[in-house]
């Protein structure tokens, strides 16, 4: 559900719908020619083995977009993310399905604005967390 000022406030244990994507060159190529990241372990699949991956892997910031594409697909246009952050624990290689979820853990109100904690992370095919984080988002 994407939330809008008449939406009801979020409940503690609300899922977010997930956002998802395909991992590989043609997403991380778009990705560096924005942010001039042209650097060849996510580039090159030898430079990525030897940096100890099977491949070339993407970039760890590209990863905090799919936690902030999560987000605001959720907020709607009445919200605002007050902080979003992540660790990087795990590298999207190539050909990897990336999906990011999340869990408000807590909601509250004050003077017309609803806060909500929630806990956020991106993981790969097999739920294993890539990168952990939480965010912060209000309304109002």
């Amino acid at each position: 559900m994407t939330r809008t000022a008449t939406t009801p406030r979020p409940t503690i244990g609300e899922e977010l719908p997930p956002f998802q994507r395909e991992t590989g060159f043609a997403n991380w190529n778009r990705y560096a020619a924005v942010n001039d990241e042209f650097v060849p372990i996510h580039m090159d699949d030898e430079a990525g083995k030897a940096a100890g991956y099977p491949t070339a892997f993407g970039m760890g910031n590209l990863q905090w977009s799919y936690l902030h594409n999560l987000l605001r697909g959720w907020m709607g246009d009445d919200g605002q993310i007050v902080s979003l952050s992540c660790q990087f624990r795990g590298a999207n290689t190539k050909g990897m399905v990336v999906t990011a979820r999340g869990t408000v853990s807590a909601v509250s109100e004050a003077d017309g604005i609803t806060t909500a904690e929630v806990e956020v992370w991106t993981e790969d095919g097999d739920g294993t967390k890539l990168a952990p984080g939480t965010a912060t988002v209000r309304w109002g």
